[in-house]
């Protein structure tokens, strides 16, 4: 079963964000304001190429790929690190493994209950994040699994 993961969607739970962040290296100050943001996802795919972009009064984070594809991926304004990123599907699930410094490191997406449930993992340390759906309609994107 594949569901559409595009669209917009704004952040309603976040639990062991600071976890996470502890596990990446991120400052205390950072992690302090970090904490306070709600995030929103917007979600889309052209061509072949996803993006999934991070948006927050405080800063905005962008990665495209290709599905199947390792990348290179550079987090500007997180931990500024530089990964060798794979995103592929598991099931219904958009799982992103990520190669660098920190061990374990990645992320998966996947809607569960109409909403968009994100893991954010590193080290040990999982950060759940859950958005609900606003914007734009299921079919005028295509990544689905």
């Amino acid at each position: 079963m594949s569901a559409s993961l595009c669209g917009t969607w704004d952040m309603v739970s976040n639990v062991n964000f600071e976890g996470y962040m502890v596990a990446l290296g991120i400052s205390p100050c950072l992690r302090k304001t970090a904490n306070k943001l709600k995030l929103k996802k917007v979600i889309e795919e052209q061509g072949g190429v996803c993006r999934i972009k991070t948006l927050s009064v405080f800063r905005n984070y962008t990665t495209s790929f290709t599905v199947g594809h390792q990348f290179e991926e550079v987090t500007r304004g997180l931990d500024n690190q530089c990964l060798k990123s794979t995103v592929t599907w598991d099931g219904d699930r958009l799982v992103c493994e990520q190669i660098g410094q920190k061990k374990n490191r990645g992320w998966a997406h996947w809607i569960e209950d109409d909403k968009l449930h994100l893991e954010l993992y590193c080290d040990g340390q999982v950060c759940k994040q859950v958005f609900k759906k606003k914007g734009l309609k299921d079919d005028e994107c295509k990544l689905d699994a």
